[in-house]
């Protein structure tokens, strides 16, 4: 299968746009096309997005819901987060673009000797801003097996665009709803011994002579998530000599069942 206007493999040689893949898929295909070692995968783009939104004619009613919003008002909040995710959650998708979404997942599990699990990761275009990260807004789920999980999981990411946590974090930092879009990446799982997150400067102070490194046992998800307390390694960045470190006691590892 070829990359197209809803669909983008890492690896089809398409320009990374962040206006179609959002921060994260944007980044992984640029990573692939420098040949870095990134587990293969492709991103449903924001137009698959944006006509699902169009065809379910929601649109209008979702920024009526979100005007006026207090962020201080959580339960308002909540209580409208939960009627927007569960309108975006029941209408069904189109059938054309279920199949092309249907397609890239056979294409990729074609890769393989037998089918692998994979992860479903948001990937919206207001993300990665210089003043404004987004980290942990929206959700993702790993460890997914077969189509059906894999398309209802690409709706949910869908609908975390307006989670809780989302709306108040935009409200905050005066990023207005209009335009949002969201992209999702479908990229095979990676069975990690150890991971972590590396930031490419000191996030103390703003330091871009440092590469601040968080790490812990399996999956990075109870870093991100701020389940674990992990190692916690400064480097230098032009030398890569140890600034400093602190271990942490990383008292769980998230690993997949056994099978």
């Amino acid at each position: 299968m070829q990359s197209n206007e809803y669909i983008q493999f890492f690896d089809g040689g398409l320009e990374p746009m962040l206006e179609n893949l959002g921060g994260k898929g944007a980044s992984l295909v640029t990573m692939t096309s420098a040949g870095m070692p990134v587990p293969p995968g492709f991103v449903v783009t924001t137009a698959q997005f944006d006509a699902f939104m169009e065809e379910a004619g929601i649109t209008r009613h979702i920024h009526q819901l979100l005007a006026g919003l207090d962020p201080e008002d959580t339960g308002q909040v909540d209580k409208v987060s939960a009627a927007i995710r569960e309108d975006i959650c029941s209408r069904p998708v189109p059938q054309a673009l279920r199949e092309l979404t249907i397609s890239a997942y056979e294409s990729l599990m074609s890769r393989f000797e037998a089918p692998v699990p994979v992860a479903v990761r948001s990937s919206a275009t207001a993300e990665d801003l210089p003043d404004a990260s987004f980290a942990g807004q929206q959700d993702t789920y790993l460890w997914l097996d077969g189509v059906k999980a894999v398309t209802e999981h690409i709706r949910q990411c869908w609908a975390s665009l307006f989670t809780s946590r989302a709306i108040i974090y935009r409200l905050k930092n005066n990023i207005p709803n209009e335009g949002l879009s969201m992209a999702v990446v479908v990229q095979k799982m990676v069975n990690a011994r150890v991971s972590g997150v590396a930031i490419t400067m000191d996030p103390t102070n703003g330091d871009r002579s440092k590469i601040t490194i968080d790490s812990s046992y399996g999956v990075g998800e109870m870093v991100v998530s701020g389940q674990v307390t992990p190692d916690n390694i400064m480097l230098d960045k032009v030398t890569l000599t140890v600034v400093s470190e602190h271990l942490g006691d990383k008292h769980a590892e998230l690993v997949p069942d056994a099978v």
